[in-house]
């Protein structure tokens, strides 16, 4: 566990801020409805956190291993700028994404769930975790929100990073 002035140190430092959508911006669970058509349930308070950064020269991007239409709707509604759905070689669009936006990797917070998100979590200047992580990525993970994935997480981690650029 990183101590709060170092966390903040590292979070004043963030200008990008990648996610993942299955057990990050949702508790994970899939849901389908009768005919087979994906459902899938987004706190409001975490897109009001990404636009929020947005606002504040955050820019947001979601790399995610499942294609997903309810993610994508979502995701454009709150103008995520960008949004890499069904996405497995997560380590190659995130390096792309590195030269495509100029930005260090010491310079991005990435949030994931699962083992899929390990190799870029670690490759960013600091790699956050959902309360309800795997256990695997909550003992690798620098930081954890209290809030589980889908219930405010991501809210949490937009308030610290606003947080962050107001002490520094």
């Amino acid at each position: 566990m990183i101590a709060h002035q170092e966390l903040l140190a590292i979070a004043a430092r963030i200008r990008l801020l990648v996610l993942d959508v299955d057990g990050v911006l949702t508790d994970g669970r899939l849901w389908y409805d009768a005919q087979g058509q994906e459902i899938k349930s987004f706190h409001v308070r975490d897109g009001y956190g990404m636009q929020q950064v947005q606002a504040a020269g955050i820019t947001v991007a979601v790399i995610s291993g499942r294609a997903s239409a309810a993610a994508a709707a979502r995701l454009a509604e709150l103008r995520v700028p960008h949004v890499f759905l069904g996405r497995n070689d997560k380590k190659t669009v995130f390096e792309a994404l590195l030269t495509e936006l100029d930005i260090a990797p010491e310079m991005v917070a990435c949030v994931g769930d699962d083992t899929t998100d390990l190799e870029i979590m670690q490759m960013s200047g600091l790699g956050i975790t959902v309360a309800d992580a795997h256990p695997e990525v909550l003992a690798r993970a620098m930081w954890t929100t209290r809030q589980p994935g889908g219930q405010g997480a991501v809210r949490e981690i937009c308030e610290l990073l606003l947080a962050a650029r107001r002490a520094g």
